[in-house]
């Protein structure tokens, strides 16, 4: 994985255009789920979408922005969960907890529905998987998943409040097993995970004794 240190100003500038921009695309992802516009206002919004495509593409990077080492420490603006410069993410703000582990106030959009009134189940697991490998990262351990365990044990709400907690458990070598929950905010817990996250080899030496 490559990371660089932060771009000078003019970067920094153009990177928070792209992630006002980004936010407004999943308010249009929204929009486009809910919407009850007629057939010819959507065909002409379509036509707009295609030219402001073709705007975009004008100039394409070969990959999604790379994570940077900043002076606030790490980001990745194009990470599918947390990166700000994505649709596709929420984006996840993750705390760390005084207590220890990891922890994010979050709110799922009409978009993240499976079953009717719910968030799909592997929206979940994707917060989850996330939300439980930082929680590696603030053990101060470095992971990747091995295994995912979910378990749902209520249906999840979108567009109400939920809190997603994770912390490790124990440690072995280069194994780290860890847990987290996504609860409403009164406690009650909606969905489960235990992970394992394994150390690379090339990390090893990351692994403090």
């Amino acid at each position: 994985m490559t990371m660089d240190l932060a771009p000078e100003h003019d970067e920094e500038a153009r990177l928070s255009a792209q992630a006002v921009l980004a936010q407004q695309v999943r308010e249009l992802m929204d929009a486009v789920v809910l919407t009850d516009v007629s057939e010819d206002e959507m065909t002409a919004v379509t036509a707009e979408l295609v030219a402001l495509t073709e705007r975009l593409n004008a100039a394409r990077r070969d990959r999604p922005p790379v994570p940077e080492l900043t002076r606030n420490g790490f980001r990745h603006l194009g990470n599918a969960v947390t990166g700000a410069c994505n649709p596709h993410a929420l984006p996840l703000v993750i705390e760390r907890d005084p207590e220890g582990g990891s922890r994010a106030e979050l709110e799922f959009r009409p978009t993240h529905e499976g079953p009717p009134d719910s968030v799909h189940g592997g929206v979940s697991a994707m917060i989850l998987d996330h939300l439980l490998g930082d929680a590696v990262a603030a053990a101060g351990r470095a992971g990747m998943t091995g295994t995912l365990s979910i378990r749902y044990r209520r249906r999840v709400p979108y567009g109400q409040p939920v809190v997603g907690r994770a912390a490790a458990t124990r440690a072995e070598g280069r194994k780290t097993w860890v847990d987290g929950t996504i609860s409403l905010p009164d406690g009650t817990v909606l969905v489960e995970a235990t992970g394992l996250f394994i150390t690379p080899t090339p990390w090893v030496n990351a692994i403090p004794e």
